[in-house]
């Protein structure tokens, strides 16, 4: 029986909030890294499978552009809402570039 596969763009927007989630509840901030990384390095293994050393290496930027992107960001809106803009960014990203390598 095949396993299923959890699509890339839910992976990376998963990384992201979730990374921010445990960082701050547990307020351990290499916590919350950690999970960031995770989910950052399955969702490249992925993009890598579909598009290639490019997409995943683009996608990948992407993903960290987006963390760190969201900093500045939170400054304006708001903590959550800049995760979850980042968050949306991404997923959308890696969709489109994923639907069009596949």
């Amino acid at each position: 029986m095949p396993s299923a596969r959890i699509p890339s763009p839910a992976i990376a927007a998963a990384g992201l909030v979730g990374g921010y989630a445990v960082a701050r509840w547990t307020k351990k901030r290499p916590l919350g890294g950690v999970v960031l990384a995770v989910a950052g390095g399955v969702a490249a293994r992925e993009w890598q499978a579909v598009g290639g050393a490019k997409v995943a290496g683009g996608l990948t930027a992407a993903y960290v552009a987006a963390f760190a992107g969201s900093h500045p960001l939170a400054k304006k809106i708001g903590a959550w809402p800049a995760v979850f803009a980042v968050a949306g960014g991404m997923a959308g990203a890696a969709y489109a570039v994923t639907r069009r390598a596949a």
